[in-house]
């Protein structure tokens, strides 16, 4: 498969993106050692490391299960992830009769360097913003909303698509949405375990467990529990790290990739300043805008955003594109009726500038006529 770009970052995008993706896999079975030790924990008091050493043997009797359900969770989303994303974004499939502008554009990339031409999809809100989804060929399709199309010229709208295709094509795409199902998984667990050890406090402890007759010593289930917590917590929050890591270092190259496809760096700079700070997708949740060209929701001081900066996305462009950066770009609202501005009859003297034909200070209200004036056919 063909990469966009330079070649030796885009592979060492995808290696980091691969060995992050087995981090994200590995948190899943921390999270099942996490959630033995709090059962072990609730079943009856006795010393941390016999607590510790039951959970490990927990562990390698869960973990074929895990993986089996780790497993059976992406092969869900495989099938009907596309389907749960349209759900929530309106998105519709649309044809060359539906769309011309954008489907020609779109045809016109994907003939000029052989690429098999992903589905194409509209979706009505006024937000600027683009992104494309997929787990295969058959699967990929590229988004665009409607405010985009409206706001963007042509050259722009290509450069979109463009961004959009280099995702596809260099399996960013896919790494994300497998990224976004086990990250999604990791959350699920948390909330279950956190759920239990709530029932356990306030519903009593359970009993059974790995054989209560064979514990040794006690005062470790209270430590046991605060690691358990400690390791669930972690899992989390390195499970969203690894998805904004993810995230952030893809665009770059998703941008330089589009420049290369269309030849115009400018294009893509205009671009990203008119989507700037109006990509704000309403009914998306926080995993389709990770997926969008900007998310214009950040954390706090950018650390935990899921996008780099424009202003630093447009630098990489002028710095190695030679592309021109206008600054910000101001656009025209719709314009909406205020019938409180508007101009009543006794003010129009006032504010509207006298018609061809009005009295002035020294003439009539009506000209005379000149030998080449229309005759009168009142």
């Amino acid at each position: 498969m063909a990469a966009y770009g330079l070649y030796s970052h885009i592979q060492s995008n995808k290696r980091r993106s691969i060995a992050l993706l087995i981090g994200l896999f590995f948190l899943v079975y921390v999270m099942v050692y996490a959630g033995a030790l709090l059962a072990e924990a609730f079943t009856g008091d006795a010393s941390l490391d016999w607590l510790l050493q039951a959970a490990w043997r927990d562990l390698l009797w869960a973990s074929p299960f895990a993986t089996a359900g780790t497993a059976v969770w992406i092969l869900i989303a495989y099938r009907f992830h596309q389907s749960m994303i349209d759900a929530i974004t309106g998105g519709r499939v649309v044809t060359r009769e539906e769309e011309p502008r954008l489907y020609n554009l779109l045809e016109n990339l994907c003939i000029s360097r052989g690429i098999t031409m992903p589905k194409l999809k509209v979706t009505d809100d006024e937000a600027l913003n683009a992104f494309a989804t997929g787990l295969n060929e058959k699967q990929y399709s590229i988004t665009v909303t409607t405010g985009l199309l409206n706001r963007l010229d042509d050259s722009e709208v290509e450069a979109v698509l463009g961004h959009e295709l280099t995702h596809i094509r260099n399996g960013d795409v896919r790494m994300l949405v497998i990224a976004v199902v086990i990250a999604g998984a990791i959350s699920f667990f948390a909330e279950m375990f956190f759920r239990m050890m709530y029932y356990s406090r306030w519903g009593g402890s359970r009993s059974g467990g790995s054989g209560s007759s064979d514990r040794k010593g006690s005062g470790g289930a209270g430590v046991a529990i605060f690691i358990a917590v400690g390791l669930i917590a972690l899992a989390w929050a390195l499970s969203l790290v690894i998805r904004f890591a993810l995230s952030r270092s893809r665009e770059f190259l998703a941008d330089a990739g589009s420049v290369e496809l269309t030849k115009n760096p400018d294009a893509m700079i205009s671009a990203l300043r008119k989507i700037e700070g109006r990509g704000e997708l309403q009914a998306a949740n926080s995993a389709v805008m990770e997926m969008c060209i900007d998310n214009p929701r950040s954390g706090i001081a950018d650390l935990f955003a899921t996008h780099p900066s424009i202003d630093r996305r447009i630098a990489a462009l002028v710095q190695f594109t030679g592309g021109r950066d206008p600054g910000p770009i101001a656009l025209e609202e719709p314009e909406v009726a205020d019938a409180d501005n508007e101009i009543q009859p006794n003010d129009a003297a006032s504010t509207e500038p006298a018609a061809p034909g009005s009295a002035g200070p020294w003439g009539s209200a009506t000209p005379s006529p000149g030998p080449w004036s229309p005759p009168n056919r009142n």
